[in-house]
């Protein structure tokens, strides 16, 4: 049992994915386990599957449960194959698996970014902790294991190990906090007991810190896979081939070509427009769902973060998630006119957390080093926005290293997208010398190929 807590920006990677999968390696050579549990959040589900192809030295059969839940239920019971079996599974779907995922028998489960269960009395807590005493190892993951107060360690602990502050909340917050405020529902930790809280803490916590991981890089790009909606995919598959018989049907030069892309990328992002150019549909919420997932990290956190985004509808989408949560943020996009007003709101006041910008507005003559981590929502095919953008927070004043975080829709052309601008390679011309190979060059990077 274990539990990992780096601190500093918990969006840069100390290792706790790596670190995980060499235990699984060890517990498998110590015949030890033979079937893993995996919580986390909705976002970053996919970034298990990835880590495991590249680091995993052991055999394995890994699965990532999607779709409805009785779909999640099959796929559970058919998963076969040789070496350890990895179940990937989001907190929610957990809970409503709760009896499935136990007559499953996990030797070993990880609740990664396990801040997710510090609410004890949840119905996804309370699944957690069931489903942990069930199995003989556990490991809890998470930059933040205490978030807004130190109360919170009782839940995850209680996951980990109930030896630890033991099983009743209001016995183990009497001990420790005095109940203050009006209607005495503030709890403050008693001065007498901070060292027998932080001792107990420590007693099975591994720490890493961001400095002490040397080997670092002074930038981190990070992946996010995003699974759109089956009906939303369809749509897009659909598109894919409208796309294509289109451009068959004409010239295909840089521009057809690049216009076609357009509305796909559009589509990744949950928007679409009618033919006639007029009313936008919104059909995906995938990525905002990620997105929120990323934000309540960073704010709990308490750091700030940019979000660059291409088109309007995405703006003004995530603009409205903002303000649902009551987070305090600035904005540019084309249509704004106090630029630097919004830029030294987002630098100097403490309670605005984000900045979104759209990417080909805010690519130049700003200073974002106030966060020193952004995300991608999505991307236009520019390699001068792309590389001006990224420099916002990479810049002079910046004290941090970056992180990038990218939202790709999987199965889509967000990931040719970003290869291209990775690579430094001229799209239109990749797509069209895709066309030319006789390939369909809307089809997803490496994935399936979509029907002509």
């Amino acid at each position: 049992m274990g539990c990992s807590a780096p601190d500093g920006n918990g969006l840069n990677s100390t290792g706790k994915t790596l670190v995980s999968i060499a235990i699984i390696g060890a517990l498998l050579a110590a015949g030890r386990i033979k079937r893993v549990l995996i919580v986390a959040p909705l976002s970053i589900l996919g970034v298990w599957e990835d880590e495991f192809k590249r680091f995993a030295d052991f055999p394995y059969q890994l699965i990532v449960l999607n779709g409805m839940i009785q779909k999640k239920i099959q796929q559970l019971r058919f998963l076969t194959g040789e070496g350890v079996h990895v179940v990937v599974v989001n907190y929610e779907s957990a809970w409503r698996m709760e009896k499935e995922l136990a007559n499953w028998h996990p030797d070993l489960i990880i609740a990664d970014e396990g801040h997710k269960i510090k609410t004890h009395n949840t119905a996804v807590s309370k699944a957690m902790h069931r489903l942990g005493l069930l199995a003989q190892y556990r490991l809890l993951l998470t930059g933040t294991v205490i978030t807004n107060k130190a109360i919170d360690v009782f839940s995850q602990y209680k996951f980990l190990d109930p030896r630890i502050f033991g099983n009743s909340f209001y016995a183990f917050r009497n001990r420790y906090f005095n109940m203050v405020g009006y209607g005495n529902h503030t709890p403050v930790l008693k001065k007498s007991m901070e060292q027998d809280l932080m001792k107990r803490i420590h007693s099975i916590a591994f720490r890493a810190t961001k400095a002490e991981c040397l080997d670092l890089p002074e930038t981190t790009e990070i992946i996010r896979h995003i699974e759109l909606e089956p009906v939303t995919l369809k749509k897009y598959k659909e598109l894919v081939k409208q796309s294509y018989t289109e451009l068959s049907a004409g010239e295909v030069t840089a521009t057809n070509i690049l216009t076609r892309l357009l509305r796909l990328s559009q589509l990744t992002g949950g928007f679409i427009g009618s033919d006639d150019g007029g009313k936008i549909e919104q059909v995906s919420d995938a990525k905002l769902k990620a997105l929120e997932d990323i934000l309540e990290s960073s704010i709990q956190e308490g750091h700030k973060l940019v979000v660059i985004a291409r088109f309007i509808p995405e703006i003004h989408a995530i603009c409205r998630l903002l303000e649902k949560k009551n987070i305090g943020y600035a904005c540019i996009y084309g249509a704004t006119k106090d630029r630097q007003e919004q830029v030294n709101r987002f630098q100097c006041d403490p309670d605005c957390m984000v900045f979104v910008g759209q990417i080909a507005t805010a690519e130049l003559g700003i200073t974002l080093t106030a966060a020193s981590t952004m995300v991608f929502y999505s991307l236009d095919y520019s390699m001068s926005n792309f590389e001006q953008t990224k420099a916002r927070i990479h810049r002079v004043g910046q004290k941090n290293g970056c992180t990038y975080i990218y939202l790709i829709a999987k199965g889509t052309v967000d990931s040719k997208i970003l290869t291209a601008l990775r690579n430094k390679a001229d799209l239109a011309k990749m797509l069209i010398d895709d066309y030319r190979k006789g390939a369909n060059p809307f089809a997803p990077e490496g994935g399936e190929s979509y029907e002509r």
